[in-house]
């Protein structure tokens, strides 16, 4: 195993943290994870360092506001893992546009996979993962990974995609607030671009509003959710093409 990995993640829900933790502790023997929901702190990476750089797929692309993260990072030639995410439907572009980002920062993309995990909006969708069967397949993974350092091989894998990468949906919405919402301000604290005001957290600036969720998941009352009529077309949609039990996906 490494000694040491740094692992850069954008996980608004839950799901790609998880992807990430089950890929990093079968990796190295001590793990620092940088939350990319934050602000960060500009950093420089050595060829000495290995990072995994985990991101979740929005409609088939990275958020751009993850890649504007990732951009705070000097990477040096630093040896990269990359994960992108998805909710089992398919991560069309993502993994070619992360590595092209990573490879931007100055990222040496060695490996990546795209593991599956809970869609962000409906929860039914991959229910549960990535569960023990995934864990499993990630921890080959990383063997394979591990291997491939050991014999020197620091090649960047050809992963699926195309360039252009599709356009992204960029029409202004925002989850629901109920009558349920306390006004706590837990959702204003977590939204990581500021999309809900502190002083009325019972509202969501939609133009503002990267549609991640992470206010849904944050919220102790469950007041915020997706509008009845979009749960409604995106359960129809995702049934259609995201039902079923989809496989994890890896590039050496």
């Amino acid at each position: 195993m490494l000694n040491k990995l740094t692992v850069l993640c954008f996980s608004p829900t839950g799901g790609t943290a998880k992807a990430a933790g089950f890929t990093a502790s079968a990796l190295a023997e001590s793990v620092e994870t940088v939350d990319l929901l934050r602000p960060v702190t500009p950093r420089v990476f050595t060829a000495e360092d290995t990072v995994l750089i985990a991101m979740p797929v929005f409609g088939g692309r990275i958020p751009a506001y993850a890649l504007e993260q990732l951009r705070a990072f000097q990477g040096g030639n630093a040896r990269a893992v990359t994960l992108t995410v998805f909710g089992n439907r398919d991560f069309d572009d993502a993994l070619l546009e992360l590595n092209d980002a990573a490879a931007a920062a100055g990222f040496k993309v060695i490996a990546s996979a795209a593991p599956i995990a809970e869609h962000s909006m409906v929860r039914s969708i991959g229910a549960g993962r990535p569960d023990a069967q995934d864990q499993k397949e990630l921890a080959a993974f990383a063997g394979q990974v591990l291997a491939k350092l050991e014999k020197g091989d620091d090649s960047t894998p050809e992963v699926p995609g195309n360039r252009p990468y599709k356009e992204s949906e960029n029409k202004p919405w925002a989850p629901v607030v109920s009558e349920a919402c306390i006004k706590c301000g837990r959702c204003a604290a977590e939204c990581p671009v500021g999309a809900i005001p502190a002083d009325a957290p019972n509202t969501t600036d939609a133009n503002r509003c990267i549609h991640c969720m992470r206010c849904t998941v944050v919220c102790p009352e469950n007041a915020r959710s997706l509008a009845a009529p979009m749960t409604q077309m995106l359960t129809g949609f995702l049934g259609k093409v995201a039902g079923g039990r989809h496989d994890n996906c890896f590039f050496l």
